[in-house]
């Protein structure tokens, strides 16, 4: 009997050991658990503190570019005012132009010209004083004069000349940063704030316009006051007991709040402790029941099974042994298990936090690629439409000129060189054209095979004669619509890539496919038409392909690249209304696919793009004429032409002359050719429509050389420029005669 109490205390001395060492290895489980969370949870508010500073960085950026505009430097400021609204359109955001002394200047929010407010409701002129005007400053929240709504505004410098002249300040709209928050897909029982260096919300996940303009709590501020980063137990605005992590914006000095709910943190945790205490609490019931018998066996497995939960408790990893004993080899198996589980759990979190980061990410470097690529495309496209005037004008001065000069060959000879060099001009606008917006007066439904049979010409022309090119287009292959010149650009410049990747030869396949896309692809559901483009060349790393659709970016020597083949394919693919999905393996390979639509309809016989060119026979028209053009050289010539064409021509300067003439003339002209893109408050299009209501019957043409805006009045028929006098003669006939 003394031998077997002995045992028993023997087996209660090792036992009641462990079990306080497993409530150790509990409680440290617990403390780490919320550590780890702690540190998660704070990386993800530091994530995004950092992208709101990309937001502000963007606004930044194009405050930057507008700040060197020509207009500005030359102290023009409607034009500037014009280039401003174009680029950053209200009211989603306001350009305010500043004196010195911090008068406004213009608002493009208002009519340039009309009165402006005396005094900004930002602090932007206090952060000026005490900060400087020779950097860039963010403002806190402020209630907007003009547009009565919560804004902040971000401030450059304008210098000319290396000295400062002015100050050029965007106020944007507080809901931009609440559009970047609903973006991050935050939990519902989550919130994530936003708030100023006063501690104003400047936006929120949750109920924005019941808390954004209100103060944050002032136990919060006290908490966040003079740190750059903080976790702490807070109560938010609407009342909910949370712990909050606290990270700067850096360059505005404005803070970001993830706040959870206690009770969400603890959960984790707690079960894994309770897990963890019951196993332990079912080893002292076994090891006090079994103690009388097997207490002599014990010892050993159960000093064993204290070591493991001590390593437990320690982070480690617990084997499992078998003990040959049925209770301590089952409690052993479940610590190992736990353990498992445990760190399983920790890395679960990491892994979900770490993909959460990364979607971010790609979210955002998606955003600013389409962010690049418009900024672009208006830069672009405006010089295209400035250019295509430029070369509507040579164009029809050059066939007045071959008509004066009809039989002299020599005069004949220079002007068929200045019509190919115009027509060079013409295809290089429309290369810049493919940044900006569709245009719809070059929009075909095309046979895609056809097209890219022809487009394969031109780029075995550029390539060396080592390079295979193969091509194969799969039966009954859908049509597509697109702009064919487009189409032939973006394979001649993936083809130009493929070139210079294969400097030794190699193959160069294009295939042509109908897929059908499904959820979780690249692009919305819908049917396809694939074309792909391979080469064995020597492929890109993932930093580089990381890049390879930046416009500019290039790899190769200066003045041997441009940097835009791949963007340019890229933009006609989106354009299109599909995509361009990028592949590459260094060493291997690149593959390039481009998504076009299926079109409805029926694709047109291919016809050649015509030439600038003038023919043997004048095409003659008859009857009035009501031209519309704002540029005075291509007003002068084109009204020439028509006139030289047997047109009676009426002219007018915008669409508000226009209306005016109409107003005033006896008779009504047989048709209206007006340009699309005019200053005043009458646009091409605004014309047309407003015809369309007059005069139901009067034929409208409209000239296109680049637009933002859509084309889409009934019945009214677009000529793309630069156009030939014949074009335009057959059209206004046509037109005429229907």
């Amino acid at each position: 009997m003394r031998t077997r109490s002995r045992l028993l205390l023997l087996v209660l001395s090792v036992l009641v050991p462990s079990f306080v060492a497993a409530a150790i290895a509990v409680a440290y489980v617990y403390r780490d658990a919320r550590a780890v969370q702690d540190r998660n949870m704070l990386d993800t508010a530091r994530a995004m503190a950092l992208l709101v500073d990309n937001e502000l960085e963007k606004k930044e950026e194009l405050l930057r570019v507008l700040a060197k505009s020509p207009s500005l430097a030359a102290g023009d400021l409607p034009a500037f005012y014009a280039h401003a609204r174009s680029v950053v359109p209200p009211p989603e955001s306001t350009l305010i132009l500043f004196a010195l002394d911090g008068r406004q200047l213009l608002n493009t929010r208002r009519p340039y010209g009309s009165a402006l407010p005396v005094r900004t409701s930002s602090n932007l002129g206090a952060l000026a004083e005490r900060l400087g005007l020779d950097r860039t400053l963010v403002s806190d929240l402020f209630m907007a004069q003009v547009a009565k709504r919560h804004d902040f505004a971000i401030q450059v410098p304008v210098k000319i000349d290396g000295e400062i002249r002015y100050r050029l300040a965007m106020g944007v709209n507080a809901s931009s940063l609440q559009r970047l928050l609903v973006r991050q897909r935050v939990p519902d029982t989550w919130l994530a704030t936003v708030i100023d260096r006063n501690g104003i919300v400047v936006a929120r996940s949750r109920l924005p316009g019941q808390y954004v303009g209100k103060a944050a709590r002032a136990s919060t501020l006290r908490q966040i006051a003079g740190k750059d980063e903080a976790v702490y137990d807070a109560l938010t605005l609407d009342n909910m007991e949370s712990r909050s992590y606290a990270s700067t914006v850096p360059n505005a000095g404005w803070k970001v709040l993830l706040s959870i709910p206690r009770s969400e943190l603890r959960a984790a945790p707690l079960r894994a402790a309770a897990l963890l205490g019951g196993m332990m609490g079912l080893l002292l019931v076994l090891g006090l029941v079994a103690a009388r018998r097997f207490a002599h066996r014990a010892i050993g497995p159960i000093e064993a099974l204290g070591r493991s939960a001590q390593a437990l408790g320690e982070g480690g990893q617990v084997s499992y042994q078998s003990a040959n004993w049925l209770e301590i080899d089952s409690v052993a198996r479940h610590l190992a298990e736990a353990g498992k589980r445990i760190h399983h759990a920790q890395a679960d979190l990491e892994a979900r936090v770490a993909e959460a980061v990364a979607a971010t990410e790609r979210a955002q470097q998606a955003l600013l690629k389409n962010q690049k690529l418009e900024a672009l495309g208006r830069l672009t496209g405006g010089i295209a439409h400035e250019y295509n005037n430029l070369l509507q004008t040579l164009t029809t001065a050059l066939q007045l000129t071959s008509f004066a000069t009809r039989g002299n060959d020599k005069v004949q000879n220079l002007l068929d060189t200045c019509k190919r060099t115009v027509a060079r001009a013409t295809a290089l606008t429309g290369q810049l054209g493919s940044f900006g917006r569709l245009q719809t007066a070059r929009l075909a439904t095309v046979d895609v095979c056809a097209q890219l049979k022809s487009a394969v010409q031109l780029m075995k022309g550029s390539l060396q004669s080592d390079i295979a090119v193969e091509v194969h287009c799969a039966e009954d292959l859908w049509p597509a619509t697109f702009e064919p010149l487009q189409f032939d650009v973006a394979l001649l410049n993936l083809a130009t890539n493929a070139r210079d990747a294969m400097p030794g030869g190699g193959t160069l396949r294009v295939d042509a496919s109908n897929v059908a896309q499904g959820d979780g692809g690249p692009l919305p559901r819908g049917d396809y038409v694939l074309v792909s483009l391979t080469d064995s060349g020597s492929g890109m790393t993932p930093e580089v392909m990381a890049r390879a659709l930046d416009p500019f970016f290039t790899t190769k020597p200066p003045g041997q690249g441009t940097g835009l083949g791949l963007p340019q394919a890229y933009a006609f693919a989106v354009q299109a209304g599909g995509t361009l999905v990028l592949d590459s393996i260094a060493g291997i390979g690149t593959r390039v696919d481009l998504y076009l639509p299926r079109a409805t309809g029926t694709a047109a016989t291919a016809v050649p793009r015509a030439a600038v060119n003038v023919g043997p026979a004048r095409i003659q028209g008859s009857g009035t004429v009501l031209f519309v053009e704002d540029d005075a050289v291509v007003r002068e010539a084109v009204a020439r032409a028509l006139d030289e064409s047997g047109f009676e021509v009426m002219v007018a300067e915008d669409g508000e002359a226009a209306l005016r003439l109409l107003d005033a003339a006896a008779r009504r002209p047989d048709v209206v050719f007006s340009d699309v893109v005019m200053p005043g408050q009458v646009s091409g299009i605004d014309l047309a429509a407003i015809l369309r209501q007059r005069y139901p019957s009067l034929p409208v043409v409209l000239a296109s050389g680049y637009t933002e805006q859509q084309i889409a009045v009934p019945g009214v028929q677009v000529l793309a420029k630069p156009y030939t006098i014949e074009q335009l003669v057959a059209l206004l006939s046509r037109s005429t005669a229907s």
